[in-house]
């Protein structure tokens, strides 16, 4: 039985990754980190995707990274930049950057996976519409799947792991399409970064959302279902 583990944010790219292993894979599992980000409010509505996507396992990882800072996501202190979309699509790496971030995910579900007999992770990174961020690139991930098989006893008997990046390529309308083929419904799926349930539309990843339905030519999910509730 083949089994898959998604690091699973419960935004756009992370949600896409979701229907994807789901379409691939025996059974799928979740690991979602609280790790003290100002809008963790997309740790309670992954719990809804991950429960209407009917995962095995959806494991929420608490971790503390407000005590290292240097990240507007991280210390309140720091403002939350509002960018021009040239910026955004800038090799600029903006404050919203969290110190080697997707190295300690990958870190943590390379164990947790280990201990479940899971070999293939999945994750949403991508070099396309990325804010810059150095923890996105194929050569990082590439090095991680390398890191990770020479350090661990699953690695070392043979049993390798396997880094996933389904997305790596995509533009944000790309993956959003991706995602309406296998059936993903975005309504939950929270890309925020000041924290809210309604979207501030002015952060990088508020953007760069909006940027992907519209050129898709639809209205996002999440829009839709606050509307219905009356949210906005």
């Amino acid at each position: 039985m083949e089994r898959a583990l998604v690091i699973f944010s419960g935004g756009i790219d992370s949600t896409t990754c979701l229907y994807w292993a789901r379409d691939r894979f025996d059974e799928v599992f979740c690991i979602t980190f609280d790790y003290g980000q100002r809008h963790r409010v997309e740790v309670e509505f992954a719990r809804i995707i991950a429960e209407r996507a009917g995962v095995k396992e959806h494991f929420i990882y608490r971790i503390d990274l407000r005590s290292i800072g240097g990240s507007a996501l991280t210390d309140e202190r720091m403002e939350i930049p509002e960018r021009s979309e040239d910026e955004i699509d800038s090799t600029d790496i903006p404050a919203t950057y969290v110190p080697f971030r997707n190295g300690i995910f990958i870190s943590i579900a390379a164990a947790y996976a280990e201990t479940r007999g899971i070999y293939n992770i999945v994750g949403g990174w991508n070099a396309v519409d990325f804010s810059g961020y150095p923890d996105c690139r194929p050569s990082f991930i590439e090095a991680m799947e390398r890191a990770i098989n020479l350090g661990t006893k699953a690695g070392a008997q043979g049993n390798g792991f396997r880094i996933h990046a389904p997305l790596m390529h995509l533009a944000k309308h790309q993956i959003i399409a991706l995602g309406i083929s296998l059936g993903a419904d975005y309504s939950y799926s929270i890309s925020c970064y000041r924290g809210g349930e309604v979207p501030c539309g002015k952060c990088d990843s508020c953007k760069l959302r909006a940027r992907g339905w519209r050129r898709l030519g639809i209205r996002d999910h999440l829009l839709d279902r606050l509307m219905r509730e009356g949210k906005i």
